[in-house]
């Protein structure tokens, strides 16, 4: 084991987990640490994230907490070793860490459901429209900031494609679509690659029309990554001031509500690819 430096989201989520099995067991961290063979100081420091963990260490973990739920202990083995640098390194000293927190929560999801009313979600959206949400970031951003967060964006885009390609469910509201950021040529650039993205397989985008009126989640973006196994969800939320990561158990069962219910009042796969259309038209 090795200290892995300032801890990334997935490494504080597996000490947390290992916290969490811990306390389930009714051990104190000083008794754990003599079941498995390290000191007080190591167990901290595993616990917040900060110490690198094998995964046979996990297992020992597990078996000291008398932890039964094999696909739970395999999936936390499969989070452990050293940090590997993914293409989201290179911005780390570009861009805040919350945002290659949620690069890597993708990277590492199983399937995402994404609803959001006044943007097209950042995994749907052209070159020229990102390009235009970022020139109106505040603070202004100067033009490299702007390119650096383009290209992070669209490199973000690489979990939807090729052999790796995750199921992505969006839920949009008709408003994000009127938007027009960017002005009109950019605004129907947008709605093509929307109505083009949602024929792919892996890809479903549902549209809430104006009509549907009021529906709980309209006052925030969402995005839902599950995991190999669901107690490792991960819910993150768009704030002003940053991302915010949730994923205790009573938060994800309410987003997951919320995007079930957000799924219910929006159009068909079909009705929102005609109504995209229409968009476009009338831009």
């Amino acid at each position: 084991m090795s200290s892995s430096g300032v801890p990334t989201l997935r490494q504080q989520r597996l000490g947390f987990e290992l916290r969490k099995l811990r306390e389930g067991a009714g051990l104190t961290s000083t008794a754990a640490a003599v079941l498995v063979g390290v000191n007080q100081g190591h167990m901290s420091r595993i616990e917040a994230g900060r110490y690198a963990v094998s995964a046979e260490r996990v297992r020992a973990f597990a078996r000291a907490y008398t932890c039964t739920d094999q696909n739970l202990v395999e999936a936390l083995a499969g989070m452990t070793g050293r940090r590997t640098r993914e293409w989201w390194e290179e911005y780390r000293d570009m861009l805040p860490p919350n945002m290659l927190d949620l690069a890597e929560t993708e990277h590492h999801a199983t399937a995402m459901r994404i609803a959001s009313v006044i943007h097209i979600p950042g995994l749907l959206q052209t070159l020229d429209h990102a390009r235009a949400i970022f020139r109106d970031a505040f603070p202004p951003l100067s033009p490299p900031e702007v390119e650096h967060r383009v290209s992070y964006r669209i490199k973000r885009q690489t979990v939807l494609y090729g052999e790796r390609a995750i199921p992505l469910t969006v839920i949009v509201h008709e408003a994000a679509l009127r938007m027009e950021f960017g002005g009109p040529v950019v605004a129907r650039a947008q709605h093509r690659h929307l109505i083009e993205a949602s024929t792919r397989e892996n890809i479903t985008v549902r549209v809430i029309p104006f009509g549907s009126g009021t529906f709980p989640g309209s006052g925030q973006s969402i995005v839902y990554c599950s995991a190999v196994v669901p107690q490792l969800d991960t819910v993150q939320l768009d704030t002003y001031h940053g991302s915010e990561f949730l994923d205790a158990h009573a938060q994800l069962v309410k987003y997951q509500k919320v995007l079930d219910i957000m799924e219910d009042r929006a159009l068909s796969p079909e009705e929102s690819r005609d109504l995209i259309a229409r968009i476009e038209k009338d831009t």
